[in-house]
């Protein structure tokens, strides 16, 4: 029997290591791997299509759903599935709206792993009940309730990498109120610097 071949995209390795590996030890499966959305893109030219490709949301150069967009044309039209630990449910719908072939919580048993790459590669679309039905938690996020709102916006233009002339002008303040903010947002989030600041916030999936 022919395997099905698989690309798996995700930047954490340890998360993309696990899941290829479980993977690869089915039958039926032959699986490659990438750590970033170039690299991903680089392995569809050369060896695709793949009979599916699973992109990690958040990972670089994905930028969010023009990754998806991107990858279904590099796939020739076979089957492109996004997963991720943080991504919304109002996300995930729009991808799925988008043509993902399924969308794969990092949450999800092995067993429905498998399940669902199965269903996916066959041309069926993937969508967890659970994901999709169970009540969304309105607290707020535990990195958000440290900072102010302006301090969040201020934020959101470092994950953007927005110098602070550039975000003080979209927030028609001065630079060296940015500047203020910075510190004092870095401060809270334990952050060496606007860099690290940037990176945690993306991590947590703040943003």
């Amino acid at each position: 029997m022919q395997k099905l071949k698989l690309l798996l995209a995700d930047d954490h390795d340890l998360v993309r290591d696990m899941i290829s590996d479980y993977l690869a030890a089915q039958d039926g499966f032959s699986v490659s791997v990438a750590k970033d959305f170039a690299e991903a893109e680089t392995r569809m030219l050369k060896e695709g299509p793949y009979d599916l490709v699973i992109l990690d949301f958040t990972m670089p150069g994905m930028n969010g759903l023009e990754g998806l967009e991107k990858a279904k044309d590099l796939n020739l039209g076979s089957p492109v599935a996004i997963i991720s630990g943080t991504m919304t449910r109002a996300a995930a719908e729009q991808a799925l709206a988008m043509g993902a072939a399924g969308f794969l919580p990092k949450t999800m048993t092995a067993k429905s792993l498998i399940h669902a790459v199965r269903f996916m590669a066959t041309g069926e679309q993937y969508a967890p009940i659970s994901f999709f039905t169970e009540k969304e938690e309105e607290q707020k996020h535990p990195l958000a309730e440290k900072l102010s709102s302006r301090e969040l916006e201020v934020l959101e233009g470092l994950v953007e990498g927005l110098s602070n002339k550039e975000i003080a002008l979209r927030l028609d303040l001065q630079e060296v109120t940015i500047k203020l903010h910075v510190k004092t947002l870095c401060r809270k989030m334990g952050a060496r610097n606007r860099t690290n600041a940037a990176i945690l916030a993306k991590e947590a999936g703040l943003f």
